[in-house]
């Protein structure tokens, strides 16, 4: 399966499942930006694909990104949870550089992580509603999921407990690891989601504490016969399985989606 060569600097996205009932994003709480510079890109020639995020100041920047990854980041959701609209959500690519003022700063600077990631991401909605005219509504339909299970139950999973304080979630475009929380592996399977671009369901049946490290090659790597591929990684679904003893298993189920009900061109700045 392709994975879209997003690189997300200095952010952890947790998935997050939005509320049933019918909103409009433009109903997103303040703060906002104060200014927004938007343009379409026309020279990025590497294919990669920027977000510039820190939760603790209100500066937001992306380079070369997909109105479609900018909605994956402002609603934490994969993209096969986000329907309609227009073919150019995919297609055409924009820079952005946004900013609030000094006193949102002051704001951010002390809040959790958590916190401050959950503020952006509703700065960058009241921005895609501002600037871009969004609106859009939740549903639940059948789609198709990922199920993780343990891959041979006999043997177990292989990976330890840990004893760690707090939670750590660092993602890279080819590796995740997650330490703490008191349910690890859920949260590896929201990582995983947002990896894949479809929901992942733990169904290994294992609670608790942990320390999980998960490389991978991804399919967009350079040629198998390159020097550099000598040593690399497995495929996500045998790392999964090679690496942690768990297994991802093609299933359907209902998943909350984002319909986009409209959206136009930014307007200027």
């Amino acid at each position: 399966m392709p994975i879209r060569n997003l690189l997300i600097a200095a952010v952890s996205i947790i998935f997050s499942v939005p509320a049933t009932h019918s909103q409009t994003p433009s109903a997103a709480p303040s703060p906002t930006f104060d200014v927004a510079a938007i343009r379409e890109n026309h020279t990025a020639t590497d294919g990669r694909h920027h977000i510039y995020s820190a939760p603790n100041d209100s500066h937001f920047r992306t380079v070369n990104l997909s109105i479609k990854d900018l909605l994956q980041f402002a609603y934490a959701l994969p993209a096969n949870q986000i329907v309609g609209g227009p073919a150019w959500l995919d297609s055409l690519d924009f820079d952005i550089d946004a900013k609030a003022g000094p006193e949102i700063d002051a704001r951010m600077i002390d809040l959790p992580s958590q916190q401050g990631r959950l503020i952006k991401q509703q700065m960058v909605q009241a921005l895609l509603a501002d600037r871009f005219q969004l609106k859009a509504h939740q549903e639940t339909r059948q789609l198709p999921i990922y199920s993780l299970v343990v891959a041979n139950p006999k043997a177990g999973p292989k990976f330890k407990p840990s004893e760690a304080d707090g939670t750590t979630i660092d993602t890279g475009r080819s590796s995740i690891h997650v330490q703490g929380s008191d349910h690890t592996v859920d949260l590896l399977a929201r990582q995983l989601a947002l990896v894949l671009g479809r929901v992942v369901i733990d169904h290994t049946g294992i609670d608790g504490r942990y320390d999980l490290t998960l490389r991978w090659t991804p399919d967009d790597a350079a040629p198998a016969g390159s020097a550099a591929l000598a040593n690399a990684p497995p495929d996500i679904f045998t790392a999964i399985q090679e690496q942690l003893g768990l297994k991802l298993q093609p299933a359907k189920g209902p998943v909350p989606v984002l319909v986009i009900d409209q959206i136009a061109m930014p307007s200027p700045n």
